[in-house]
């Protein structure tokens, strides 16, 4: 019988903690037996010993010395097609920025967006159904799907991905707790209303100085707004669509509020029953159009699919009755919510978890900061917020599918 080791002293532990420090080498190493090697660049962006074979093509050695951003703008100019965003120095931006010495603008964009607290906080959003299930979407795992689809079309149509993926990977940042509901919650509170897609550039993502190619792209991703400035930002606002017509009906097949045999046959017959078949229909719909006609669209023939596809999701999924009396309950929570913070600003805090700005309780200024607050919350915050602090009756929240 083997002996019970001592607290931190198992041999993963062990293991673990022999490569706390990588390995020696010509270099620190990740592994002991590392044998991965590249071409070592020179300063003129040959290889090491200066020799040059001819197979990196027309540039030669200098293929193989460091893509650095300025050598990435220059080969947009020759890749991507006319009209197609070409990234410029540090970027439009409201605050000018210097260049980074390796990204691009909108390659900053991206990575930005994916480290901020707004972005991860969609990973306790409701996507369709509140209190997912473990394989159910959320809201990070929808921004993500968009992201595959939309830049698999800007990579064969030729458009900036960079700029496609930080388009599609913050374009619901805007979004509140309890899915569309937030929105109809928070309207009343707004002049003009609450609107995730302009909310998410202007509010969520504005402490990233974005692009002005990318915050336009967020802001104007969903169809009722005014058409994105750019192509790669059209190809968004279809990625967007496409994905979630699709991902919906599959979670809710999975939890049995649809049956596959309810989709409607023309659905059926242009894109097949599985995603992975409707996916790639419609992702061949919008390419083939677009490089046929130079203008972002779907053929006839998709887009119609699509448009039955989604007035299915609706009749079926979003305006069932156990999705309406969850809207209900989530609108309840979050008005609450917002006026209860209105009338006591100095209970919210930013981001750095420091007091809020001095502001005078029931104030317009307090209500901006209120509904900004409320707005950024998880769902399980936000009604955790409600018994807490509102004393809301748990069996009036929203309720999971699961529940």
């Amino acid at each position: 019988m083997s002996q019970v080791p001592e607290p931190g002293k198992s041999d993963r532990n062990v293991r673990w903690a022999s490569t706390m420090s990588g390995y020696a080498g010509p270099v620190r190493l990740a592994h002991a037996d590392s044998s991965a090697r590249i071409d070592r660049p020179n300063a003129a962006g040959g290889a090491d010993d200066g020799a040059d074979d001819g197979a990196d093509g027309a540039d030669g050695g200098a293929a193989r010395g460091p893509l650095d951003r300025e050598a990435r703008e220059e080969r947009e100019e020759g890749f991507l097609a006319p009209g197609a965003t070409r990234a410029v120095g540090g970027g439009e931006r409201a605050r000018a920025e210097e260049p980074d010495a390796w990204r691009t603008c909108f390659e900053r964009d991206r990575d930005r967006i994916l480290h901020a607290p707004s972005f991860r906080r969609l990973a306790g959003k409701t996507q369709v159904f509140v209190f997912p299930l473990d394989h159910q979407r959320t809201r990070l795992t929808h921004a993500l799907e968009v992201a595959q689809v939309a830049t698999a079309i800007a990579r064969t149509c030729r458009l900036n991905v960079a700029l496609t993926e930080a388009i599609a990977l913050g374009h619901d940042c805007g979004h509140g707790p309890g899915g569309h509901a937030s929105e109809d919650a928070l309207d009343p509170f707004l002049p003009g209303g609450f609107d995730h897609a302009p909310w998410g550039a202007h509010v969520s993502l504005a402490p990233l100085n974005l692009c002005a190619q990318t915050s336009d792209g967020i802001a104007n991703h969903s169809w009722s707004r005014p058409a994105p400035s750019s192509p790669e930002g059209e190809v968004v606002s279809w990625a967007d669509r496409v994905a979630y017509v699709c991902h919906d009906w599959e979670d809710a097949v999975l939890t049995g509020i649809v049956s596959p045999r309810q989709l409607p046959p023309l659905v059926r017959d242009v894109c097949g029953e599985r995603r992975s078949a409707q996916l790639s229909a419609f992702i061949h719909g919008v390419v083939a159009a677009t490089l046929r006609t130079g203008q972002v669209g779907m053929e006839e023939d998709a887009a119609e699919a699509l448009s039955a596809f989604r007035a299915c999701n609706y009749e079926r999924i979003y305006l069932r009755e156990a999705s309406v009396r969850q809207g209900e309950a989530v609108i309840h929570v979050l008005r609450a919510l917002v006026e209860h913070f209105a009338d006591r600003p100095h209970l919210m805090a930013d981001t750095s978890g420091h007091p809020s700005p001095d502001v005078l309780a029931g104030s317009q200024q307090a209500l901006l900061a209120a509904v900004t607050y409320v707005a950024g919350m998880t769902d399980r915050f936000a009604f955790r917020q409600a018994v807490a602090l509102l004393g809301w009756d748990p069996e009036k929240l929203p309720v999971g599918v699961g529940s």
